[in-house]
């Protein structure tokens, strides 16, 4: 917070179920939501490993644990794998529309058929029109919709903040029937070639998991970045994972 000259309170929650690993307690780190946010004080605290969840910045700040690690794909360097390559060319029939972070019924439709596939024992499966947009955008942050369509109709949406250093993705949904699309996977190409062509020098993640399989994909675009203590260490394309 240096450069704006500006006191922002953090608060540690209570202990809570890890969202990420079973039989585990976490902590979470976020900053005041009393506090006035704006899009260069965002931009700062993701440099220090913070993430956006709705209007609530937050970063995991466990006591036993330090297993959450925010990630960022420096786009200039990234290079295709075999199979991103394979993935481009199965969804080369899709077309990328970026919106507005406004309510549109069709992609509330799709986010709620997604939730209901992979998250149907949790609360974003039964989500209102207003906790949908709640838990996606915020009233002081630069976000985009990005859509998908094959032949006019809507598969996939991935919400995307835009940063002065780079695109954050924030979440992505997509049709659970079209699973073998990898469509998760081709939403992340796209977001990288998107900040490529603006002149933008990375992606951010979120959150490797090192013992999280939901988490595992993240590390197979190289080179990666990894935020430790507020220093983001690059890790190349034969290197191996920190521990």
């Amino acid at each position: 917070m240096n450069r704006s000259k500006r006191h922002l309170p953090l608060y540690l929650s209570a202990p809570h179920p890890c969202s990420y690993l079973p039989d585990r307690q976490s902590n979470t780190l976020f900053a005041d939501p009393a506090q006035p946010m704006d899009m260069r004080t965002y931009g700062e605290l993701l440099h220090y490993g913070f993430r956006r969840s709705g209007r609530v910045v937050y970063a995991p700040r466990c006591e036993d644990c330090s297993q959450c690690v925010s990630v960022r794909i420096p786009v200039d360097g990234f290079a295709l794998r075999r199979k991103h390559r394979r993935i481009l060319r199965s969804n080369h029939d899709i077309a990328l529309y970026e919106h507005a972070a406004k309510f549109n019924r069709a992609h509330y439709d799709l986010y709620q058929a997604y939730t209901r596939a992979r998250h149907q024992d949790g609360d974003m499966a039964n989500a209102s029109p207003a906790e949908y947009l709640g838990f996606l955008r915020a009233d002081w942050c630069d976000t985009s919709f990005l859509e998908f369509s094959r032949d006019g109709e809507l598969v996939a949406v991935a919400v995307t903040d835009v940063l002065l250093d780079g695109l954050s993705a924030v979440y992505t949904f997509f049709d659970p029937d079209l699973a073998q699309r990898s469509l998760g996977t081709f939403a992340i190409l796209s977001q990288i070639d998107l900040a490529r062509r603006r002149g933008l020098s990375y992606l951010y993640l979120g959150y490797w998991v090192r013992d999280s399989r939901k988490m595992a994909y993240k590390t197979e675009f190289r080179p990666i970045e990894l935020c430790y203590g507020g220093r983001w260490r690059r890790v190349g394309l034969d290197d191996p994972l920190p521990d």
